[in-house]
């Protein structure tokens, strides 16, 4: 075990209200039996999956001058989607705030929110998490998701992104274009 991982969970649960910080320990967790299932180092996982949403005790108009005052490039499509940008804030504040240095991690928590072309198993296994943790109960096919997770880990990624998008257009909701972009590199490799 990452012997930094007990002090960052100090630190997070002061700062995260009690809801996001029980999600983050969940999604955690998950990402270490997803880690287990596909052979990928525990703790790398633990953290990516604890660090999450590390920026989440920021509304998304403050995340987004956040960004500006620090650099974080936005992009304008972020702009009209700013929810998405803890994700991206959230990469920079791991690194800079709770010391987080490897990079395979920070992407992790940097594409969580829409994926992107080409992810890693530490990338897949982190969007996934987040999507099918325990405390999750709100899409139509959740069981499903979490059983496909631990038996196809690209086709659970792809189902995921597929409902998301499926969920977003139909609500009307703006999606980034990452999004769909990311969507459509995984179904070109089916």
């Amino acid at each position: 075990m990452n012997p930094e991982i007990p002090k960052l969970r100090e630190k997070l649960k002061r700062k995260l209200s009690k809801s996001r910080y029980e999600h983050s320990l969940s999604v955690s967790f998950t990402c270490i039996c997803l880690a287990m299932r596909y052979e990928y180092p525990l703790d790398r996982a633990e953290l990516a999956g604890l660090m999450h949403d590390c920026a989440k005790c920021y509304e998304d108009e403050e995340i987004l001058k956040r960004c500006e005052k620090h650099m974080v490039p936005v992009s304008q499509e972020e702009r009209m989607a700013p929810a998405v940008l803890h994700a991206k804030y959230g990469a920079w504040l791991a690194r800079e705030h709770y010391g987080v240095e490897d990079p395979e991690i920070l992407g992790a928590i940097a594409c969580h929110t829409t994926g992107k072309p080409g992810m890693g198993t530490l990338d897949k296994i982190l969007y996934i998490a987040d999507f099918i943790e325990a405390r999750r109960d709100k899409a139509a096919n959740l069981n499903q998701m979490r059983k496909l997770a631990f038996e196809d880990l690209d086709e659970a990624l792809y189902q995921i992104l597929k409902g998301t998008l499926e969920y977003l257009e139909g609500k009307g909701c703006f999606v980034d274009p990452l999004t769909r972009v990311t969507y459509e590199y995984y179904e070109r490799r089916r």
